[in-house]
């Protein structure tokens, strides 16, 4: 039997962790937002954040970040579903979960040779006659990149939640005479929401703060609030500024947060309720 002292320190690593590289980075970060440029304090950086320029970009942040997480949701759902129906359904997962430990750096540079000038994909085009087309710098190339790097965290959930709903309540609802559509909007997706609640929040929220994929792959013609704390630290130099847009960033990030918090319900493939 564990005492209550005995639980106490097993838990201080944990407490550590968290103090160290949690609450104290946040403080800091607050902490920043206070200053201006000569190190004076000010309240001036919040108000900033108000004025036009910083409200439409949160708007862009937010407009890109829904985009990449249904695009992501649109294609991971049914493939989620379809690996739960194969043979060998973890190896399938583990070879869409395998790119996701590649080096992003790495596949956004394979990307710009991808969509480039001389890539493939003009290659292509110009075969059928369509001469070369700049894909690169583009709404599109931003948004199939950021898909194609998020979406392994999109499908991994859904797929938990797809393999433990119990097979019984669809083969009830087909004996009830529901038809393959209802069964999907009445039974399936209901039961696994907190598997979609859980890859929205894993692509959602890191979408809110890319930058890399924005200067690489967008040329910056998209600006976000990650590209923009990037932009205040190393070009401008306003670290209070750039503070300041960090905690409003983690402020939304909590709001999605608490927005698409998961309440367990349903019932699983040993056909317990939860």
């Amino acid at each position: 039997m564990q005492t209550k002292n005995t639980k106490t320190f097993y838990l201080i690593p944990y407490f550590a962790w968290i103090l160290l590289f949690v609450i104290a980075p946040i403080a800091l970060i607050a902490y920043y937002s206070l200053f201006d440029l000569s190190g004076n304090f000010t309240l001036d950086n919040y108000k900033n954040f108000f004025t036009s320029i910083y409200l439409k970009l949160t708007i862009s942040s937010f407009w890109y970040a829904f985009l990449i997480t249904v695009f992501s949701l649109i294609v991971a759902y049914p493939t989620a579903y379809l690996l739960t129906k194969t043979k060998h359904k973890q190896l399938w997962l583990l070879l869409i979960i395998i790119p996701s430990w590649i080096n992003l750096l790495l596949k956004t540079y394979a990307f710009i040779g991808i969509f480039g000038l001389y890539g493939p994909i003009n290659a292509f085009l110009n075969v059928f006659g369509f001469g070369e087309t700049q894909i690169l710098f583009t709404d599109f190339s931003f948004i199939f990149v950021s898909v194609y790097i998020f979406i392994p965290f999109m499908i991994l959930p859904i797929f938990n939640a797809l393999d433990k709903l119990n097979p019984s309540l669809i083969d009830a609802s087909r004996d009830l005479g529901a038809s393959s559509w209802t069964t999907f909007t009445k039974v399936i997706f209901p039961l696994t929401t907190n598997g979609v609640k859980a890859g929205i929040q894993a692509v959602f929220i890191p979408s809110l703060s890319l930058f890399m994929i924005t200067r690489l792959i967008a040329g910056n013609k998209v600006i976000t609030l990650g590209t923009a704390i990037e932009q205040q630290f190393l070009v401008t130099q306003n670290w209070g500024m750039g503070s300041t847009i960090a905690v409003f960033l983690i402020i939304f990030m909590i709001i999605v947060m608490i927005i698409t918090g998961q309440r367990d319900k349903g019932a699983t493939s040993n056909g317990k309720n939860w």
